[in-house]
């Protein structure tokens, strides 16, 4: 094992600066990545992406770390933090975010629960009739701006 990162979490993998990875890259553990990595990368805990490093992959982490780039999509269980110098090229799914001033962001962007709220009953029969359309009362009311001389 590693010492830790500045968060204080025990390091399990390090891919340095000079060090470059071409596959499928899996950890269980934290993984720091400074160099390079082309393919897809897991991990279950932590991952924390330096100022230099560049992954050219699909990410997959419980949190993350974000300060170098990364052409791929992100997915990642918990919290994200992208530093003023990431650049990420691919869509990102988190529950929580931090994004700081100058980060590049560049695809579509989830943050919290993917769960969509169900309308009520109310909301569901009030000016709509059973197919989802307008009564056409309501297309009146929507057609016929109101005169701003009356």
């Amino acid at each position: 094992m590693f010492k830790g990162d500045e968060a204080g979490r025990e390091v399990d993998t390090v891919i340095g600066p000079s060090v470059k990875v071409e596959g499928d890259f899996e950890a269980a553990g934290n993984v720091v990545v400074e160099g390079q990595v082309t393919g897809n990368l897991k991990t279950d805990r932590n991952l924390q992406v330096g100022s230099n490093a560049k992954i050219f992959a699909n990410v997959s982490a419980g949190s993350a770390n974000i300060a170098g780039e990364i052409q791929g999509n992100v997915k990642i269980q918990d919290s994200l933090d992208l530093s003023n110098s990431a650049r990420v090229f691919g869509d990102i799914k988190c529950k929580t975010a931090s994004i700081a001033s100058g980060a590049v962001v560049n695809g579509k962007v989830q943050i919290g629960e993917q769960k969509k709220s169900k309308p009520e009953a109310s909301e569901i029969t009030s000016g709509k009739t059973k197919k989802g359309k307008a009564s056409k009362t309501n297309k009146a009311a929507e057609a016929t701006p109101p005169d701003p001389l009356a």
